[in-house]
C-alpha cells in the first residue's frame, strides 16, 4: 500500500485551489527561481560568476529529485490504489505528472546550453486559459504556457504504471552515428535492425548533426522510446541539410548499397537519394521552425508524447520561436495519426 509520506505527497499537490502544501511550493518556487535565473548557467567554471552557475545546477538537481518523486508517486497510486480511488485521483496525478516530466526535461536543457538566454514569454494569457491550482502555475512558468490547446486532453481509459524519463540529447547519444543517425536514440525506435542507415538515419540523422541542441529523448524501463528534434531557424537548417549534410550521405550511402537488404534498408537508400520537397516561402514566413517527434509502438500514453512535444515547443520558444511546422507525408497513416493525438 501507498506509505503515509506519499499520501503526504499526494495531500500537498492538491491542498487548496490558492494554497498550496510544502511539496508543491517548493516545486513553484525551484521552478521560478531557475527559469529567473537562467543566464547565470553556461559559464565556464572559472568565470568570475562560476558561483551563481554552481548554485543554478544545484536548485536544478533539487528541482529534478521533486519532479521524479511526483512520477514515482503516480505510478505507486497506479500499482496500489483501489479502482474507485484511482479513478477519482488519477486524472489529476496524470496531469501533473506529464506537466513535470516536459519542466524537468527544460530545466536540464537550460542547464545544457553552451550560450545561455534570457527566457522569452508571450503576453500574458486571458485567465480562462489556464486552469488553477498547481497545474496552471507550472504550465504559466513554461515559454508555451499560453497555448492552452496544448495542456488540455483526456487521460487515458487504463492507466499505466510505466515510468518515464525525458530528457535533452546527451554527447553520449551521437557516439556511432557518423552523420547517419544510427545512435541507440533512434535504434531504440526501431522493429529491426537492417543494413544501410535504415530507419535511424531517416529519424534522426540531420538533426543530430545540424541541430543537436534542439533533440530530446524519452526513456522507458526499456531503453530509448521517443524523440523530439527540432530546428530553431529552419529556412538555414534545410539549406545546410541539402547543401551538405545530404551529398555527405549520399556519398556514403551509394543507391546499389541496399540491394539485397531488407526492403526497409532499401526504401532508406533511396529515401537519401530522392530530392527533398522545397517548404513553400510563406511557411517559413509564418512558422519560422522545424519540429519532428517519434515515439516507439510500445508507448501507448499520450501523456508521455505530448511532453515531449511541451519540452521541444518550450526549448524553441523559449529561444525566440513564434511558430512551427512539421512535415509528413499524406501517405504516412501513422505519423498523421500520431500527430493528430498531439493536437
Amino acid at each position: 500500500p501507498l506509505t503515509l509520506e506519499e499520501v503526504r505527497m499526494l495531500v500537498e499537490l492538491f491542498y487548496l485551489p490558492y494554497h498550496h502544501g510544502p511539496l508543491a511550493q517548493e516545486l513553484l518556487e525551484h521552478f521560478r527561481w531557475l527559469r529567473a535565473n537562467s543566464l547565470s548557467v553556461g559559464v565556464p567554471a572559472t568565470a568570475p560568476d562560476a558561483c551563481g552557475g554552481t548554485r543554478w545546477r544545484g536548485r536544478a538537481q533539487s528541482f529534478q529529485l521533486l519532479c521524479a518523486r511526483t512520477c514515482r508517486l503516480h505510478s505507486r497510486l497506479v500499482s496500489t490504489a483501489g479502482r474507485a480511488l484511482l479513478y477519482d485521483l488519477h486524472p489529476y496525478l496524470w496531469d501533473i505528472r506529464n506537466l513535470l516530466l516536459a519542466a524537468s526535461a527544460f530545466v536540464l536543457w537550460l542547464g545544457c546550453q553552451s550560450i545561455a538566454a534570457p527566457v522569452l514569454l508571450g503576453r500574458d494569457a486571458e485567465p480562462w486559459a489556464r486552469r488553477g491550482g498547481l497545474f496552471g502555475e507550472l504550465q504559466a512558468l513554461l515559454p508555451v504556457g499560453n497555448s492552452c490547446d496544448l495542456f488540455y486532453h483526456p487521460p487515458p481509459l487504463f492507466p499505466s504504471s510505466q515510468l518515464y524519463l525525458l530528457r535533452p540529447l546527451l554527447p553520449l547519444d551521437k557516439l556511432g552515428h557518423e552523420g547517419g543517425g544510427c545512435s541507440e536514440v533512434s535504434q531504440g525506435l526501431q522493429a529491426q535492425p537492417s543494413r544501410a542507415p535504415a530507419l535511424p538515419g531517416r529519424l534522426l540523422g540531420s538533426f543530430l548533426s545540424l541541430s543537436p541542441e534542439y533533440t530530446f529523448v524519452l526513456e522507458d524501463e526499456g531503453g530509448p522510446c521517443g524523440y523530439a528534434a527540432g530546428a530553431l531557424h529552419a529556412e538555414g537548417f534545410l539549406q545546410q541539410r541539402d547543401s551538405s549534410w545530404l551529398p555527405a550521405i549520399r556519398h556514403k550511402y551509394p543507391p546499389d548499397l541496399g540491394a539485397g537488404g531488407t526492403a526497409l534498408g532499401q526504401e532508406a537508400v533511396l529515401f537519401f537519394h530522392a530530392e527533398p520537397l522545397a517548404v513553400p516561402q510563406p511557411v517559413l514566413r509564418r512558422f519560422p521552425s522545424l519540429v519532428q517527434l517519434g515515439t516507439a509502438p510500445r508507448v501507448l500514453d499520450v501523456g508521455a508524447s505530448r511532453s515531449l512535444a511541451l519540452c521541444l515547443l518550450s526549448a524553441l520558444r523559449a529561444n525566440g520561436s513564434r511558430g512551427v511546422f512539421c512535415q509528413v507525408s499524406d501517405a504516412d497513416r501513422q505519423q498523421l495519426s500520431f500527430y493528430s493525438k498531439l493536437g
